[in-house]
């Protein structure tokens, strides 16, 4: 078992902060989270491209090359792959993992069940120690499946993507406690939940069985706001609240650790 997929059965569950840029991977590493995941919403939005449109294949790709060697694991959301292809979608993960990748988050919602397995089987095969986190859009606004299948046609799918090889499968977007009570019960991978701030709290959702907990984009928009309300108060003659890092801090992130 990987370093990376064992955070996911013991202990605690791997709550899972997502950075955009080498500052906030480097910041979050710094206050003690030992794997690092990466937003697809912060890398598109800072590139000015669309989100879940397989429209930033190389930004992950640049990003992925910035982080893989840094002192934390790295887990990377490559949305559906950028890719109807299964052979496309592997060879992508296999550029992923010769940069140091240890995981990958993989979704749905471009396409079918039966084609987000053949993805998943893909890359096992191309790269079996990569872990592979299958999301499920049944639960997700926009999704492939309208945004609410109900929990039949999630259990369906989570099923058929464990059967693919999948090391972990998430369910954004599902917060309902029984229901996510009945998947741990029902799955044999871990299983991910993101976390929201009007959802289960993390206590809560530790107490349900589950073992991987992801701030997606939270942290992204969270930082977006904060730099916007921050003008407009100074703007206004307020001083700006909230945590403000020294200009030496964050120079101090773009410089690799000592030893």
């Amino acid at each position: 078992m990987s370093a990376f997929a064992a955070l996911h059965r013991a202990g605690e569950p791997l709550l899972l902060p997502c950075a955009w840029d080498h500052a906030s991977a480097y910041a979050l590493a710094a206050r003690g989270f030992p794997a690092i995941g990466t937003t697809s919403l912060g890398v598109a939005a800072a590139a000015g491209l669309p989100d879940a449109a397989a429209a930033t294949r190389e930004e992950t790709l640049r990003l992925a090359l910035l982080l893989g060697s840094g002192p934390f694991l790295l887990t990377v959301d490559v949305e559906g792959g950028f890719s109807d292809d299964p052979e496309h979608v592997a060879l992508l993960a296999q550029e992923l993992w010769a940069v140091g990748v240890a995981g990958i988050n993989l979704e749905d919602g471009r396409g079918s069940t039966g084609r987000h397995a053949a993805k998943i089987a893909a890359v096992k095969a191309a790269v079996p120690g990569l872990f592979v986190n299958a999301r499920t859009d049944t639960h997700w606004p926009g999704g492939g499946s309208g945004g609410d299948a109900g929990p039949p046609e999630t259990l369906r799918r989570l099923e058929r993507y464990q059967e693919a090889g999948a090391d972990g499968v998430f369910v954004p977007g599902l917060a309902d406690p029984a229901e996510i009570a009945a998947l741990v019960r029902q799955l044999s991978v871990p299983l991910n939940i993101l976390y929201t701030p009007g959802g289960p709290s993390v206590d809560r959702l530790t107490d349900l069985g589950v073992r991987r907990i992801s701030l997606g984009s939270l942290l992204y928009r969270q930082a977006l706001g904060a730099a916007v309300e921050a003008a407009v108060r100074v703007r206004a003659g307020r001083t700006p609240e909230g945590t403000t890092l020294s200009y030496d801090t964050v120079q101090a992130l773009t410089r690799p650790p000592s030893g």
